[in-house]
């Protein structure tokens, strides 16, 4: 990589975004990367920086963040053949984990934008905004509706919170499931989409998923009780709990989500409200990768 753009976001990760940002900045330019900076001060803005750099032909933008910030930066990079580079930042890093970038390490992370090993993914797609990692709607969803609306606690604690309340509102959410091949309705707890396998920091919901495959892993979490939903949260960070009785696996190039009140997050950001239309989109994204991916 000769010149790239790196966007930043100073609320990332609690604030680290933009130590990890200069530390990898001034190790790029040590190795003789000219590094343009861009910053917004609110997502739009954030966008209008990214797509002017894109069109601006910059080798690489580099997204210093989470995936929130990265979510901004694919709606810029998603079919123009520009690869996404990632200085982890955020709270979860799910990408960062997806494409073998060092976590907590933003000089390795510079070594790895430096080399420029590039591979074509899949994007999932949601209209016309894009994502990465998963979609989640239920459950998990109906959580983090709570959390942002939660003022007090503030960090962490307030998804702990919101789950609490959430477990002790647990209800049946019918849905109704469209895939290429089968209509699918039942009384489920969440369904999550998947184009990565992982989301919030690590947690592997659709384990098998390949970003290379042209198709989306769906799982789906049968309605039950509390105890069972408690029960099968630590599974998930092996991605063990497809092999759980209460856990429905599918593979679809398109999916349909059909649910009443719920609301669905892709890469940790709010998309739309059910019922949504979501496909992959073979080979709509690039990004610079620190060992194969699947």
């Amino acid at each position: 990589m000769r010149s790239v753009t790196v966007l930043t976001n100073p609320a990332a990760g609690n604030g680290h975004a933009p130590e990890a940002a200069a530390a990898a900045i001034a190790r790029l330019r040590e190795l003789g990367v000219e590094v343009s900076e861009i910053e917004g001060d609110s997502a739009a803005e954030a966008l209008e920086l990214a797509r002017k750099a894109v069109a601006d032909g910059t080798d690489a933008l580099i997204a210093a963040g989470g995936d929130g910030l990265i979510s901004i930066a694919w709606q810029a990079l998603a079919q123009s053949g520009i690869p996404l580079g990632i200085i982890p930042g955020g709270t979860g890093n799910d990408h960062a984990r997806l494409f073998h970038i060092p976590v907590d390490d933003p000089v390795a992370a510079a070594d790895v934008i430096a080399r420029g090993t590039t591979e074509t993914i899949d994007l999932g797609k949601v209209g016309d905004r894009w994502f990465g990692t998963v979609l989640s709607s239920g459950f998990d969803s109906l959580v983090t509706d709570r959390a942002n609306r939660l003022r007090w606690p503030r960090g962490p604690m307030r998804y702990n919170v919101a789950m609490l309340v959430e477990l002790a509102q647990l209800r049946p959410i019918p849905y109704r499931i469209v895939l290429d091949d089968q209509t699918i309705e039942l009384d489920a707890a969440m369904v999550t989409v998947g184009n990565g396998t992982s989301y919030g920091g690590g947690m592997l919901i659709t384990p098998n998923a390949e970003v290379t495959d042209g198709l989306l892993d769906i799982t789906v979490v049968v309605a039950g009780s509390r105890l069972r939903l408690v029960r099968l949260f630590p599974t998930v960070y092996k991605g063990t709990h497809v092999d759980l009785d209460e856990v429905q696996t599918f593979r679809s190039r398109r999916v349909r989500l059909e649910a009443a009140g719920i609301t669905a997050y892709a890469d940790g950001e709010r998309f739309d409200p059910l019922p949504i239309d979501i496909e992959a989109v073979p080979g709509a994204g690039s990004v610079i990768v620190g060992a194969p991916v699947r």
